[in-house]
């Protein structure tokens, strides 16, 4: 299957989208407003939310999908979720499968979490979202089947993250089976793989479920369209976002110390 085509088009705060009809391919560029907007916005049931930032993980992610590229340009993305919903206390949750540190608490695979997660600017500095234009059906299926991997507590895979980064060297085992696979457990991009393939869809022909990355999921042939939140940042604040995410970033491995004592 070729991929298709994007067309990329700017949007304003206040301005319409574009008029509604079949599905294309197309990239919509939305400017000027915060993550909180934007996700308020975009973030819909059977969604995919894609996000990448300034920490050293985002960005060694980022750098390794440089191999997709035939001129090995870095990747955007480094985390990759499904939209849930507004449920009943008035929030939009995410399924997703994470690594978080909650002052003593650890969470560490396919979990719940409100979007307000993600309105930090300062950790999640890139963000789009991609509508496959789904049906009720379909939606149904992927909450379904992500609300099952929550219960039965599948684990996120720091392992097949590895054997993922091992692959992306060589295109040739990027279809053959993770090498470090672990059952029950995957990382974020294989783990929305794995929901639409079990509905059906097809998100990265030609890549194993669990060799799946966040900028494969970005560039998938399946037709969709993308809405690409852009942020340009004035120098002394983007340095100031850098502090606090080391700040930040000491505060979690100090107590992933304290819970391995």
């Amino acid at each position: 299957m070729e991929t298709a085509t994007q067309t990329p088009i700017t949007l304003m705060p206040n301005q319409s989208l574009f008029p509604q009809g079949s599905l294309q391919n197309q990239t919509v560029v939305v400017k000027g407003i915060s993550n909180c907007e934007f996700l308020e916005r975009y973030a819909k049931p059977g969604r995919v939310g894609l996000s990448g930032g300034i920490t050293l993980i985002d960005k060694a992610i980022a750098r390794a999908q440089r191999h997709l590229d035939e001129h090995g340009k870095w990747g955007l993305w480094s985390h990759a979720f499904l939209f849930q919903g507004q449920r009943h206390d008035g929030h939009h949750w995410v399924i997703e499968s994470d690594l978080q540190v909650h002052r003593k608490h650890i969470q560490l695979g396919v979990q719940e979490n409100r979007i307000t997660k993600y309105h930090d600017e300062a950790l999640y500095s890139t963000f789009a979202v991609l509508d496959f234009g789904l049906s009720e059906q379909q939606v149904t299926s992927l909450l379904r089947e992500g609300l099952d991997l929550v219960a039965s507590r599948a684990r996120y895979s720091l392992r097949e993250l590895v054997g993922t980064l091992i692959a992306l060297r060589d295109p040739k085992l990027r279809a053959e089976r993770n090498p470090l696979n672990r059952e029950s457990s995957m990382y974020c991009s294989a783990f929305v793989q794995h929901l639409f393939r079990k509905t059906g869809i097809e998100l990265a022909p030609g890549v194993h479920g669990k060799n799946t990355t966040p900028e494969d999921i970005s560039r998938t042939p399946v037709p969709h369209t993308t809405y690409l939140l852009e942020r340009e940042l004035p120098v002394n604040k983007l340095s100031e976002l850098k502090t606090r995410i080391r700040r930040r970033v000491r505060t979690r491995i100090d107590h992933l110390k304290k819970r391995t004592k």
